[in-house]
């Protein structure tokens, strides 16, 4: 009994070792392409926006005297200095669409989305005379892509001319007007969105932000502020942010919902496979110490293979079809083969009944509870417990002292000519 013992936690730590490196494998496959294809999907679809709101100013032309005094006598030059007079902004009212739509590439899935923004400024022309006043809009991220980009001045569409942080346009402001700039555009990004209200510590007056998405796992980013209404939609949220005078140092964000990841999820199943086995052969091992049935190191090994299998053909599966078509199909493969291998051993009942439901619970449940966050660690603390309580009560009656002698195994009772009693111990024959 202990050299069988032995011999099964040789298999389980051998086991385990090959699990190691298949993990550090997918991790590598994982990262080691991460960059590079994070940057291939940002040059095709986008990469993360910050929009900024626009800026309303004119050229104002101002003499400056400068003397200079040489010997006796006095020179006095006069230059043409041009500065620039921004127009205070005194409304804001954005819309903005989030449409998210992830993408895959290799074992990652990235959060893209597509963003239709709509904005209405109101500058105030309070300089007392009429103003050629120029309106730039910054572009909230120089490797995008802007489609029906649209700029106007109370109604009056504006020439736009572009360059590669901002698009900019002009018209004349009569003196004590307000003038309402809308700007919209359609464009794709990555991530996260956010909207800067300014620089460092930044006032807003009568400022509005809606916000709809299609998505309900809503995540606010870091330093940003939380919206002041809310209320969930048959696809999302709707948002709003809604001050009459702020003053603020953070900004208005949403983070992007990132989908279950394949790659860092089969490495962190890989990971844990060593405790499933585990608890599979423990109970395997005390099942078969109940009812007298004798299986080999040799059957073991060929258990933990079946176990391995689940977890090899996972790894090269998930970047093929989706994550969770993945585990069932690689779920099915390893029960089978246990099963129909246990078949042969021992017979169709332990096979199916005993065996199939305590891979069904400590490889397949035990594995599926990495898909939900959070909950991981908890649902295998309690697996484990109630595992334990279950064994307990059923071998508190057994004296083990007799299961380590020669005569209280099965094999030492066919030595005696006590004959078999199970089919376990006819294939020991």
């Amino acid at each position: 009994m202990s050299k069988r013992i032995a011999a099964i936690a040789f298999i389980w730590i051998c086991t385990a070792i090959a699990w190691c490196v298949l993990g550090s494998t997918i991790s590598s496959r994982t990262y080691s392409s991460d960059e590079k294809l994070q940057t291939k999907v940002a040059s095709t679809w986008g990469t993360k926006q910050e929009q900024s709101p626009p800026t309303a100013y004119y050229h104002k032309t101002e003499e400056k005297k400068t003397e200079t005094v040489t010997g006796n006598k006095k020179t006095v030059r006069i230059e043409h200095v041009i500065t620039a007079c921004e127009l205070p902004l005194m409304a804001t009212r954005v819309d903005v669409d989030l449409d998210l739509n992830h993408r895959q590439k290799g074992l990652l899935w990235y959060s893209t989305y597509a963003i239709k923004f709509a904005g209405s400024y109101n500058f105030g022309n309070s300089s007392g005379a009429d103003q050629l006043v120029t309106f730039r809009l910054p572009f909230p991220a120089q490797q995008a892509i802007y489609d029906d980009l649209v700029m106007e001045v109370n109604g009056r569409p504006l020439p736009i001319a572009s360059d590669a942080s901002a698009a900019s346009g002009q018209t004349l402001v009569k003196a004590g007007e307000i003038a309402v700039l809308r700007v919209g555009y359609r464009s794709q990004g990555m991530d996260s969105w956010q909207y800067k209200l300014g620089d460092d510590v930044a006032q807003a007056r009568n400022f509005t932000l809606n916000m709809t998405t299609n998505f309900k796992d809503i995540d606010f980013a870091t330093n940003t502020l939380s919206p002041s209404e809310k209320h969930e939609t048959v696809h999302g949220w709707e948002l709003t942010w809604k001050y009459l005078n702020l003053v603020s140092g953070f900004q208005i964000g949403m983070s992007m919902p990132e989908k279950l990841q394949p790659g860092p999820l089969a490495g962190e199943i890989s990971y844990f496979a060593p405790v499933s086995l585990f608890f599979f052969f423990f109970l395997i091992f005390i099942l078969t110490t109940l009812r007298n049935i004798e299986l080999h190191p040799m059957n073991y090994f060929f258990l933990a293979a079946a176990f391995f299998a689940f977890h090899l053909l996972l790894a090269y599966l998930v970047d093929h079809i989706s994550i969770h078509l993945a585990f069932a199909v690689c779920s099915l493969v390893s029960i089978f083969l246990v099963v129909s291998y246990l078949r042969l051993v021992v017979g169709m009942r332990f096979a199916a009944v005993e065996a199939g439901t305590a891979q069904l619970i400590y490889l397949v449940l035990f594995s599926y509870a990495f898909f939900f966050k959070g909950f991981t660690g908890l649902s295998i603390t309690i697996g484990a417990i109630v595992t334990l309580f279950v064994v307990m009560q059923t071998t508190g009656r057994i004296k083990w002292a007799e299961k380590f002698v020669p005569g209280g195994t099965p094999a030492a009772r066919l030595a005696t000519n006590e004959g078999p009693t199970t089919r376990g111990e006819n294939w020991l024959r």
